[in-house]
């Protein structure tokens, strides 16, 4: 396991001081491990869980060529160009079971959605399209191509060939996919267990009566929704005072107990350095600015190992202010505790809008402004932000639908360029 100073010595122009977004990105995709642990779930536990193997179709779907609407199935070697195709129907094809009997020229079956193709038949002409009388259709002219409207053996998944695959999540669609296989149970990482707390004398918690100078904590609750999204198992640790004993006694418990532990606030420069010097006491921890807005000051490092990670808890720590807190766990902490889930999951794609204003920004750093997103009369995406970006503005982050993403090397927007955008729905 490398220390946090090999992997520095690997980035090209690492600067903590001075680092840009992706060489955070770049750092912490070398510094976490994914779990390894393994454990077998119930289709209905597993949802948002990343699999732990493959999963390997054990047959073909569908098992059989079958129709895919109700209609007509017939022998396409009959169709001739502009000339309408007169059939006999001989019987009725339901879904379920298989049609027996045999279906000869200038003869068809009647079939219903998901019924199995009968022999000799490999086209389905839809029953609104036919003219019937008694027993007798006519297909119209030049309508069909051979192969219309089947739905062949296979075509879903071939059996022995993965159906899904290692480090994907498990969406609503794929616990469908593995019940079709038959499957009733899967095999999935642990969840990460991930321990958070506030620090900070000027922190209430809930319930607390209002003292001057303080503030409610919100970002408690912030980083509980983010990692309840992901599946993680929380730990609410609650508020830490700017006392060395509480703030050891807190790091101990966490790192004990937890994969990842999470900290909002002291870690700015000019805080005061009781949990920054208690990071360092506890850990290997490097402390950054990054060239970003909102946010900068960041902590990275790894606490001592556990019975629950030999690797030693990842820490992040925050910046205190509450947006702050939420852009730096998408940006940054949200990746790594996907890869630590043992997730192979792309970033999340950024979509591309018209800006309806014009945004001040300097080169050198990416800033993160909260918009709100909505479609054109032409159909095209355009955004607007939500009012005040200052980072301790929670309410324009509440009024946001997704993050305005504008990048290191980019200058001012002018109204009308196209941005990216992150949205936030299924993310936070």
């Amino acid at each position: 396991m490398k220390t946090l100073a090999q992997i520095a010595a690997e980035l090209q122009g690492y600067d903590p001081q001075a680092l840009s977004a992706d060489g955070v990105l770049t750092f912490l995709s070398k510094l976490v491990i994914p779990v390894q642990d393994v454990i077998e779930l119930p289709l209905f536990e597993a949802l948002g869980r990343v699999l732990a193997e493959d999963v390997v179709s054990p047959f073909d779907v569908p098992p059989h060529d079958n129709s895919a609407m109700d209609g007509y199935a017939f022998d396409a070697g009959q169709l001739m160009p502009n000339t309408a195709l007169a059939l006999q129907v001989v019987g009725t094809a339901l879904a379920g079971k298989a049609w027996v009997g045999s279906v000869h020229v200038g003869q068809c079956v009647k079939i219903m959605t998901g019924a199995i193709m009968p022999g000799a038949t490999d086209t389905v002409v839809a029953q609104e399209f036919v003219s019937s009388q008694g027993d007798a259709i006519s297909i119209p002219a030049n309508l069909l191509k051979p192969g219309d409207n089947r739905r062949l053996r296979g075509e879903d998944l071939m059996q022995g060939k993965p159906a899904l695959l290692k480090g994907e999540l498990l969406t609503p669609a794929r616990l469908g996919l593995a019940a079709s296989l038959g499957l009733a149970t899967l095999r999935c990482f642990r969840p990460i267990r991930v321990a958070y707390f506030s620090t900070g004398d000027e922190i209430l918690s809930l319930g607390e009566a209002p003292r001057e100078g303080a503030v409610y904590d919100s970002n408690r609750y912030t980083v509980f929704g983010m990692l309840r999204r992901m599946g993680c198992e929380v730990m609410d640790m609650g508020v830490v005072r700017d006392d060395p004993a509480l703030l050891e006694a807190a790091f101990l418990s966490a790192a004990a107990r937890a994969d990842a532990i999470i900290t909002s606030g002291g870690v700015s420069v000019g805080e005061a350095d009781h949990t920054k010097a208690m990071m360092k006491k506890l850990g290997d921890v490097a402390f950054w600015r990054i060239a970003m807005r909102p946010g900068r000051p960041m902590a990275v490092g790894r606490l001592m190992a556990s019975k629950i990670n030999e690797h030693g808890a990842v820490l992040f720590g925050l910046p205190g202010n509450p947006v702050a807190v939420m852009v730096t766990f998408l940006a940054f902490v949200r990746p790594a505790l996907l890869q630590m889930m043992g997730a192979s999951a792309a970033p999340v794609p950024l979509l591309k809008a018209r800006s309806l204003e014009a945004i001040r920004k300097k080169p050198g750093r990416t800033e993160y402004q909260r918009g709100w997103v909505s479609t054109a009369a032409d159909g095209s995406l355009q955004v607007k932000t939500t009012g005040n970006q200052g980072s301790g503005v929670l309410r324009s982050m509440a009024e946001a639908n997704g993050l305005m993403v504008l990048h290191h090397a980019q200058g001012n927007i002018a109204q009308g360029d196209e941005v990216d955008v992150l949205m936030f729905d299924g993310v936070i």
